[in-house]
């Protein structure tokens, strides 16, 4: 078990006397911090309820603790719900009950400055409902304490031994954590602030270190499955995400006419109609705003009579009218700022893009200057090369001409040229095919003769033929 941060303070008491140790007891584990960074542990011993309600326990201390504090309420709505007796609590400490089903829910240790104030806070708060909206189950139960007992190996600084420069400080306001004059609430991450200081705080969470001690919500819209802002419809059980999400529980009231809202996270009743919460409402004196109207004091049967707390409960709403005021004109001059400095970073915005593109413009029209030369210069080599080429091509297709009409005086000196050796060749074919035809009639005559001494001895000369009608008669004249 790691030790608590220097913000952390414990609540000192004195040990149980041994007559208090004979009283009617319980015991419950507690813890604190960050689970993830580090926890505290401890032991409380709470005085069990008194059976006759007009008496208080004996033996009790100026210590109580609030138990099933529904994690919906935020420090500021703890510290507002309790603001009359803010200024006699000396310490509050927030921790969570381990087991007892009491997950979604957180206690509150409170010491008071004396025993009379330690009374009157339980006597007006034990068993009150948090809010006039809230749960029957959702009521303040207040305990004595005798003892706070913390387990593992934790050391904790008192309070009453540490001097002036080793007090810490509020990370809110930077002042000293001084009991003596403001009170101290630790949340439950073990970081310190003054009670002051963290009303004002409206977030569940912790300013310091953001850690948040509600738990998720298990509910989701039933259209967009969202788990944030959601609202549930009192009249059918509908669950729509607000008008901050995507609206769908005011698409469902438009719809069905159900005008009752529930909020999941803080347990308020909308009224769509209205346009407001549905409260028990007053108008306040000093701007004229609705105010919550506080509930019937349990001290007396006819009344608050002389404890005061009808002028602490008015006083209280008049503060809250006075403090809404407050926040809703810094909202509007928020708003206003914001807006003027929208306006102005929208200029600058301007501003840098207009000079941006006329940086731009310049630094294109430069660079085109330097690059302009080479460029023209690479434009006539380009047109020279085109010229050379255009004539080559010119050329080109003069001497295609030549080459073609050569072409054609070729195939035609070539068709001749063929013509002739066909009629040739012809001619040869005849003449040959003649002078088989003479030789044949030769070898016949030959034949048919009568062999002779002058034939005999004769010669045979082959004498060419010059036409046909010749060529039989040459061959006996020579013979």
């Amino acid at each position: 078990m790691s030790s608590s941060s220097t913000n952390t303070t414990a609540i000192p008491l004195p040990p149980p006397s041994p007559d208090e140790e004979s009283f009617s007891t319980s015991v419950l584990n507690f813890s604190s911090g960050n689970p993830r960074i580090e926890e505290t542990r401890g032991l409380m011993h709470l005085l069990r309820d008194d059976p006759s309600p007009s008496s208080l326990p004996v033996g009790r201390k100026p210590l109580v603790c609030v138990v099933g504090v529904p994690n919906h309420m935020t420090y500021a709505d703890f510290c507002q719900f309790c603001g009359s007796f803010i200024h006699h609590i000396l310490e509050m400490r927030i921790v969570r009950m381990d087991g007892n089903g009491m997950e979604d829910q957180y206690s509150v240790l409170m010491r008071f400055d004396h025993q009379d104030s330690t009374d009157t806070f339980y006597n007006h708060y034990n068993g009150r409902r948090f809010s006039s909206l809230s749960l029957e189950v959702e009521v303040c139960r207040v305990f004595f304490t005798l003892d706070v007992q913390y387990t593992g190996s934790i050391e904790h600084a008192q309070p009453s031994n540490a001097t002036s420069t080793d007090q810490p400080t509020c990370p809110v306001c930077l002042e000293r954590l001084d009991q003596d004059t403001s009170g101290i609430l630790t949340t439950i991450c073990n970081h310190s602030f003054h009670c002051s200081c963290i009303s004002k705080w409206a977030d569940s969470s912790c300013p310091v270190c953001r850690y948040c001690q509600q738990q998720a919500e298990k509910s989701i819209c039933f259209v967009c499955q969202t788990t944030e802002n959601l609202w549930i419809c009192v009249i059918c059980g509908f669950v729509g995400c607000g008008r901050y999400k995507e609206g769908h529980a005011i698409i469902h009231w438009k719809e069905t006419q159900h005008c009752y809202s529930l909020e999941v996270e803080t347990q308020r009743v909308w009224d769509y109609v209205g346009d407001n919460y549905v409260h028990r409402l007053i108008q306040s004196k000093t701007d004229g705003k609705l105010v919550e109207l506080n509930s019937r004091c349990v001290h007396a049967d006819n009344g608050c009579g002389s404890c005061g707390c009808e002028d602490n409960a008015m006083s209280e709403a008049i503060l809250n009218s006075k403090v809404d005021a407050i926040v809703n004109e810094y909202n509007e001059l928020l708003a206003s700022q914001l807006e003027s400095q929208k306006l102005y970073f929208e200029t600058l915005l301007q501003e840098v893009k207009e000079e941006t593109e006329q940086e731009i413009s310049i630094a294109v029209q430069k660079a085109l200057s330097l690059k302009k030369p080479k460029i023209q210069a690479k434009i006539d080599r380009v047109n020279k090369e085109k010229k050379f080429l255009d004539d080559l091509n010119e050329n080109l297709v003069k001497n295609e001409e030549i080459w073609k009409t050569k072409l054609l005086e070729i195939e035609e000196k070539e068709k001749k040229t063929s013509r002739l050796a066909d009629d040739k060749i012809r001619n040869l074919e005849e003449q040959l095919r003649d002078l088989m035809a003479c030789l044949e009639g030769d070898k016949k005559i030959v034949e048919e003769l009568p062999v002779t001494n002058e034939i005999k001895d004769g010669s045979v000369f082959d004498i060419p033929i010059e036409s046909s009608s010749t060529s039989a008669a040459e061959p006996e004249r020579k013979a």
